[in-house]
């Protein structure tokens, strides 16, 4: 293509219009992304290749970039497409992927795809920390900028920035260590906040960690490794070689006690850790005093005690066993006759494994008034050039945390050793303990060479050893991983995720009341709320992600049913990363339609498809309607089984799966069966299930068709299934709603929630089934469908009801008052006669138009009230009238 000149003046630029987090499996992928919506404006038509210099720019600035492979298949790729030509929007994937890369967190996943609004395109982006994401959003926008308007742009400086941002908000080592164990064996996990709090597992079989502690880790034994000389007390009486010491209150007296001790001593904070004012081998009173004063600044209680001479080592210690060993050298450069100290630290400091915050295997090495005595004792100042070769020491102590570095011994410990290191931590009571030994050979006995443990430490850094500067990096995090879970427990409770257009809340209510019959504690989320083993916490819709990983992290949960819209797919992705049990009820004619560039049926079919992505692979079972044209198809779909569900037995889907050998819920002769492939079992009959009316009514058929086969999947015994089948009626207190039926002076009054054309047309098929001869119905729907979807539910009302209530209530959603009854009174004017209604009432206030419904209400009439706000509803008719009785079927309990 010709290229073409780009003038700022006259250009809108590129831009991010929206960015929406998704933290759980998503239609995208199954793992987090960020899809960013991104607006090309006057870019629209502009290629890569058409912008004079921006591609060499780009590949100057970036020239990793060459190792993204793009849709080309193979290394250079991504640039060969910058060659021939590709947009902005894609532009900004490659760069936001890469720009994460070189902060520290290695993604690879990037997908661009047009959207129905011309220019408008929605960027996906794999990331590890959202934080660190947003940013690099951002600056791949900038430097999209730059390189388009050919502007000065300092990329390794914005690297650098980006560096430290990642080791401040990305989990540390330890924390890490322990994460990437727990992955490892499939047990989930949840960061709680910025300090590494992290969960893993769910409901009653999770566990939590914060670096290196766990909720095993003693509050007592962390308060008695804080206090050093207790320590002391407690592994002397167990018979492990320890440092004599006494605390000092002053320097006067820390010189004393060093005198009485015996020179060489160690100075340090009673209650310090990491090394932090720990001065060792001190030999003159100067020197003692100064260290005090170091020590001082740490904690306001001092500890001297004497030197033993020997190398430091650090043993980890996990439920009483020793896991690893290191031996920790104090921070040092290494002259070389030709730069200053100060030179070869900054140089050692450039060292990519040295950072700050710990979130590298090493520490950069810093300078205090520690490290500048030392630098004295050695003859040396900052501005001094020492020969070549020798080791210029800045500590005497070798914690990691003050820029020592770390060499594996593990395979080289005493067994007397390893067992002093485990009595010292059973002694003090830590689950995982950093026990400290000085000694100068760690393969003999301390006993032969005098040497002691000098410290136990609680929440003890695992980098030394999962990272060490030398030797076998050793799996330290596993171990700890296996304190709190036992071979084979991924900390997983059972999870089911229902979705689809209708009948979510019923068959959601349905599978909780089935997997209560077993004596599980059941957590449920619906848009009726959230329910704890039977007790309502919340009474919002929460059938989103936030709600069900609120579920999730309650501690007596023991089994999970979620209940899934959309909306929250769309927001923020599942809160979970697998399910054992995936439902998807329909989609029909479709909802919310038009709402986040989700404008088919089809498109809504892909959101809804999420969850039977995220079924657990091989374990799991997605559960699908077999008659939905829609949802049949999402068999290809899942990494597990697939169970079907349909009123008619003979359903090609059906047909066909079980050709296969495959599963199946169907109903034949009133009664439902499960199916797997030749052979079928007769469970129970349709009169014998309240929820169904005796098996009038066809969608709550199908409802209790899902639940039953999820209650398969999830293994609960057919004696219990049936059971529960026989008790869950579809009465306002299992179902408020759902179609809630009630007899009222001699009339008939049915609630129902659905606001929707699927759910309007099962409710008319389902009073085909009453022999009322004139029906009323109270009639509203929320504002945010589509006026086509409003005007068609119009027509629907048109056709089969006598007299209308419509009414506007809470849902208006952006609309103007009014509107949505225009919208109606359109749909039923186009039946053009055709239609059964003679009267039209319209109200505003969803009260309001029950009270009309119920006073217009005569003996032998139905009434039908579409329930705006489920609660306020059902609890307006108790007060409205108290003679409200079940309703019974003739003939039929």
């Amino acid at each position: 293509m010709e290229s073409q000149k780009i003038e700022s003046e006259t250009k809108d630029f590129m831009e991010i219009r929206r960015v929406i987090a998704l933290r759980g499996p998503n239609m995208w992928a199954n793992f987090p992304v960020l899809e960013v919506w991104v607006d090309l404006k006057d870019f629209n038509d502009i290629a890569s290749d058409e912008m004079p210099g921006f591609n060499e720019r780009l590949m100057a600035w970036l020239p990793s970039l060459i190792e993204h492979r793009c849709s080309v298949g193979e290394r250079g790729g991504f640039f060969e497409r910058l060659r021939r030509g590709t947009y902005l929007a894609h532009t900004l994937e490659h760069i936001a992927l890469e720009v994460q890369t070189l902060a520290g967190t290695s993604v690879g996943f990037g997908k661009t795809r047009a959207t129905d609004e011309n220019g408008l395109y929605k960027v996906v982006i794999d990331y590890e920390e959202e934080i660190l994401a947003r940013e690099c959003l951002q600056l791949a926008h900038r430097i999209c900028f730059a390189a388009v308007y050919d502007q000065p742009f300092d990329l390794p400086g914005e690297i650098d920035r980006l560096r430290d941002l990642a080791q401040d908000v990305c989990l540390g080592p330890s924390t890490r260590a322990i994460v990437d164990a727990a992955r490892k064996r499939r047990i989930p996990v949840r960061r709680m906040n910025s300090a590494s709090l992290v969960v893993l597992g769910h409901g009653n079989r999770q566990h939590r960690i914060q670096a290196a502690e766990t909720d095993q880790t003693s509050a007592i034994a962390e308060g008695i490794a804080q206090d050093k000389q207790l320590t002391k007390t407690l592994l002397k009486a167990v018979g492990v070689p320890v440092p004599y010491g006494r605390e000092v209150c002053d320097a006067e007296d820390a010189w004393s006690a060093a005198d009485a001790i015996g020179l060489p001593v160690v100075v340090k904070p009673l209650d310090g850790n990491k090394g932090r004012g720990v001065t060792v081998n001190l030999s003159s009173r100067e020197d003692v005093m100064a260290a005090y004063k170091a020590a001082r600044v740490e904690s306001s209680e001092v500890l001297v005690e004497e030197f033993i001479p020997g190398k430091d080592y650090r043993l980890l210690i996990v439920g009483n066993k020793l896991v690893a060993a290191a031996r920790r050298e104090p921070a040092h450069v290494i002259g070389d006759g030709i730069h200053t100290v100060q030179n070869l630290i900054d140089q050692e400091n450039t060292n990519p494994l040295r950072g700050e915050y710990h979130a590298l295997p090493l520490s950069k090495l810093s300078v205090d008034v520690i490290s500048q005595n030392l630098l004295t004792e050695q003859g040396l100042t900052l501005e001094s050039v020492p020969p070549a070769g020798m080791m210029v020491l800045l500590r005497r102590n070798a914690n990691l945390s003050t820029g020592g570095t770390a060499v594996d011994v593990t395979d080289q410990v005493h067994p007397e050793i390893a067992r002093a290191a485990e009595d010292a931590a059973r002694a003090v009571g830590l689950d995982v303990a950093g026990v400290d030994i000085v000694a100068r050979d760690i393969g003999s006995p301390l006993e032969e060479q005098k040497g002691g443990v000098v410290e136990v430490n609680a929440a003890p850094g695992l980098r030394m050893h999962t990272h060490p500067s030398q030797g076998i990096p050793r799996p330290v995090g596993d171990a700890i991983v296996s304190t709190m879970f036992a071979e084979g427990d991924t900390g997983r409770i059972p999870i089911a995720a229902i979705t689809g257009v209708n009948g979510k809340t019923t068959t959601t209510r349905f599978i909780t009341h089935l997997l209560k019959e077993t004596g599980l504690a059941v957590g449920m989320t619906c848009s009726d709320g959230v329910y704890i083993d039977g007790r309502r916490i919340d009474n919002e819709d929460c059938s989103g992600p936030q709600s069900a990983r609120a579920v999730l992290l309650n501690p007596i949960v023991q089994a999970a049913v979620l209940e899934t819209a959309r909306g929250g797919i769309l927001r923020e992705g599942l809160a979970f990363d697998h399910c054992d049990v995936a439902v998807v009820t329909n989609i029909g004619d479709g909802d919310h339609l038009d709402l986040m560039d989700i404008n088919t049926v089809e498109k809504l079919a892909g959101v809804k498809r999420t969850v039977v992505e995220a079924v657990a692979p091989g374990t799991g079972a997605a559960v699908l309607n077999a008659a939905d044209p829609l949802v049949a198809p999402m068999a290809s779909y899942c990494p597990g089984q697939v169970v079907f569900f349909c009123r008619d037995s003979d359903h090609p889907v059906i047909t066909e799966h079980r050709k296969r050998n495959g599963k199946a819920v169907i109903v034949r002769d009133k009664t439902i069966f499960l199916a797997e492939g030749d052979h079928e079992e007769g469970l129970i009959s349709l009169e014998r299930i309240p929820l169904t009316h005796g098996g009038r009514i066809g969608f709550l058929i199908e409802n209790a068709l899902a639940a039953i086969a999820a209650a398969w999947c999830l293994n609960i015994p057919l004696k219990t299934i049936i059971a529960g089948a026989e008790t869950f009626e579809a009465d306002p207190e299992k179902v408020p709603g759902r179609f809630n039926v009630f007899k009222v002076n001699g009339s008939t009054v049915i609630v129902d929630y659905g606001h929707n054309v699927s759910s309007l047309k099962a409710i008319i098929e389902a009073i085909g089934e009453f022999p009322h001869s004139h029906r009323t119905i109270v009639y509203s729907t929320a504002g945010d469908r589509r006026d086509c979807d409003i005007i068609h539910q119009g027509k629907l009302i048109g056709r089969a009801f006598d007299s209308v209530v419509l009414y506007e209530g809470h849902y208006m959603r952006g609309r103007n008052q009014g509107e949505i009854i225009n919208l109606f009174r359109h749909g039923m004017s186009s039946l053009n006669g055709d239609g059964r209604t003679s009267e039209v009432i319209e109200i505003f206030g969803a009260t309001q138009a029950i009270d009309v419904g119920l006073q217009s209400l005569r003996k032998g009439e139905l009434l039908v009230i579409q329930a705006d706000v489920v609660d306020e509803t059902i609890q307006h008719i108790q007060n409205h009238q108290r003679n409200f009785l079940p309703f019974v079927w003739d003939g039929c309990e």
